[in-house]
């Protein structure tokens, strides 16, 4: 393989950095254009920023102690919607895996299933099960756990389809169900990898609770809600940093109880 210069591989590397940068920026351009982004505004209004973190930087501490249940209620929400989710999740993934089920019409329309509830986004499932079931902390728990079903059950049947398929015969030839052979020779093999996603689902419904309590779902997303519609940014910055600390706290013990799976 003939040598590149030094110097020439550096003129090449900024012509395509010089390059990408000028594509971007033109990408840009037109898409401003195309979705009516007014960047002059953006400017004159950056100013706003600035007065709301000023009026922000003195946190109305009186307010945390009324933060104890809101903020449990939403860890609660994100939990009981993880574990739904997750629990409906489990059959469905082994339907629409590859190597366990062979019967490809049947399986194609699990996954198109599994598609269809990954598409819907999260505000959207709160909004409609806000003004089905109501405001209050189930309809979060409903939107956490379809969330978590179409998420985790793709995750799931990808590692159903990575494992070793020498004990799944082995157990078939035997005359197992496939309940039998799921128990017996898949599950061990996907036990630590599916309680890794759980975690790592639970994480991002964690945070994802806090905006669908904004949207009426319950939990302490209300509560910033009514902060910020009455302008209270004191309150406001309590509920934030409260939020953080949660987040970042569940963050941590996800990410340990991962790595000791792994």
């Amino acid at each position: 393989m003939m040598n590149v210069p030094k110097q020439d591989f550096v003129q090449r590397f900024h012509i395509i950095g010089i390059s990408i940068a000028v594509i971007m920026l033109v990408l840009i351009y037109f898409s401003s254009l195309v979705t009516g982004v007014d960047f002059d505004t953006f400017m004159t209004n950056i100013d706003q920023f600035g007065v709301i973190l000023g009026q922000m930087k003195d946190p109305d501490w009186s307010y945390l102690a009324k933060m104890k249940d809101p903020l449990l209620q939403t860890v609660q929400m994100a939990i009981l919607g993880t574990t739904f989710g997750t629990a409906l999740a489990i059959p469905f993934s082994i339907l629409a895996a590859r190597n366990i089920v062979k019967n490809r019409i049947g399986r194609e329309i699990i996954r198109i299933i599994l598609s269809l509830i990954r598409t819907l986004p999260n505000l959207l499932l709160a909004a409609l099960f806000v003004a089905i079931f109501g405001i209050g902390p189930m309809t979060g728990v409903i939107t956490l756990a379809l969330f978590s079903f179409g998420m985790v059950s793709k995750l799931f049947y990808e590692v159903i389809e990575t494992i070793d398929m020498g004990p799944v015969r082995a157990i078939r030839a035997t005359g197992a169900s496939m309940a039998q052979t799921v128990r017996i020779a898949v599950m061990p093999q996907v036990a630590g990898q599916f309680m890794s996603d759980f975690l790592y689902t639970l994480e991002i419904n964690v945070r994802s609770s806090t905006v669908l309590g904004y949207l009426g779902a319950g939990g302490i997303g209300l509560y910033l809600q009514q902060t910020l519609d009455q302008y209270d940014y004191p309150r406001t910055a309590v509920i934030i940093i409260s939020i953080f600390v949660v987040v970042l706290v569940i963050d941590t013990i996800s990410n340990y109880l991962r790595k000791r799976l792994q």
